[in-house]
């Protein structure tokens, strides 16, 4: 009974990690390489040479990468998230009426 057939799976609820991206920066950099072969394929059916429009998918390819693999290392896989939410806290609460402390 010592020898088992199966393989144990050790990444049971954790998070997906695909070369060093996190969770879902993952989608992010999907969804934005689809958007840019949509762009692509919108600017070559308007006319602009094909040159120009692969320069321009090139360097917007490198800065999305570049960006998502910054969010990733900078954020990790909840401090997007988290940043985002802190944001939404108030810094001051302000109250002009002294009847919340006298009601007990």
């Amino acid at each position: 009974m010592s020898n088992s057939v199966y393989s144990i799976n050790k990444g049971i609820n954790q998070s997906i990690e695909f070369k060093v991206l996190k969770a879902q920066y993952i989608w992010y950099l999907g969804g934005g390489v689809v958007g840019l072969m949509i762009l692509f394929a919108v600017m070559y059916i308007i006319g602009i040479p094909s040159l120009i429009c692969i320069a321009f998918i090139g360097a917007s390819g490198t800065f999305l990468v570049f960006k998502i693999y910054g969010m990733s290392n900078t954020y990790g896989e909840y401090g997007m998230m988290k940043a985002l939410a802190r944001k939404q806290i108030p810094k001051w609460i302000k109250v002009y009426s002294r009847e919340v402390f006298t009601k007990l």
